[in-house]
């Protein structure tokens, strides 16, 4: 079975109570609840914890550090960056948060794409003892550079993985955002099972439209009850992440998400 859990940002309504959220997501089966940032707009970070557990969920994910622009790829940045996840990591072991989201950032003029691989691998490593010791995973996030963040760097499954490996910690892992890497790459479920074993948390959305994963108005390219079969087929063990923003209303685009991503 796929774990799943839900971005809560996107589906929570203006001013709408965390809690009553939660309770909606966790009666549709939802276990687990994501963030991205530590205190959302109006939603401090105690209280989405408060409510998350109130509800009976648990989170599966958030941000490490931040400025996903000027990332781990400029070594100027390596200090802050490294003092953010310290504190992120921490944060997380003593929560149960299974993962941080770390970034590349945009790609540095002048900057050879072996030589930004090595940065981000040595911020990573500056870190990677401590989130070793405390059982959590640093999660490179894979964006698409074509339509949604231009000029970002870690837009290829094989550029994070190699960032992987230059680390040499079983704490360094990728967020692979099936989304995002269906614009880059297609061939999803076949580049999830090479490297599977790198592979830290998913994260999904429809294509095109990063919406619903039907949407009447746009037709869709993506079969995700297929993508969650063959993941659970494969043994993946983390998270499947909905990140996508609903077209209509909040907890129905959550529940046609999780039947449709709740296989066996």
């Amino acid at each position: 079975m796929i774990k799943q859990s839900f971005c809560f940002p996107n589906f929570r309504q203006a001013g709408q109570p965390l809690l009553e959220l939660f309770e909606a997501a966790r009666a549709v089966g939802y276990p687990a609840v994501e963030l991205w940032q530590r205190d959302e707009n109006d939603a401090r970070f105690v209280d989405v914890v408060a409510a998350a557990r109130a509800a009976g969920l648990v989170i599966s994910s958030m941000c490490g550090h931040y400025a996903l622009k000027d990332g781990m790829n400029k070594r100027a940045n390596h200090a802050r960056i490294a003092a953010e996840l310290r504190e992120s990591i921490a944060l997380a072991a003593d929560l149960g948060i299974p993962g941080v989201i770390c970034f590349s950032g945009n790609v540095n003029p002048g900057q050879t794409d072996e030589d930004a691989r090595e940065a981000c691998a040595e911020c990573l490593r500056l870190v990677a003892p401590l989130a070793e010791a405390r059982g959590v995973s640093l999660n490179l996030e894979l964006l698409n550079s074509k339509v949604n963040h231009p000029g970002y760097q870690a837009d290829r499954t094989a550029w994070g993985v190699d960032v992987c490996k230059r680390v040499g910690s079983p704490a360094a892992k990728v967020l692979y955002d099936i989304y995002h890497m269906q614009i880059m790459e297609g061939d999803v479920i076949r580049t999830m099972r090479e490297n599977l074993a790198w592979i830290g948390h998913l994260h999904t959305a429809g294509n095109p439209g990063r919406r619903d994963f039907a949407d009447p108005d746009l037709p869709q390219e993506m079969n995700y009850r297929g993508i969650a079969r063959a993941l659970s087929a494969a043994g993946y063990a983390g998270y499947l992440g909905h990140e996508f923003s609903p077209l209509g209303d909040p907890i129905a685009a959550l529940r046609a998400a999780f039947v449709e991503c709740d296989v066996k």
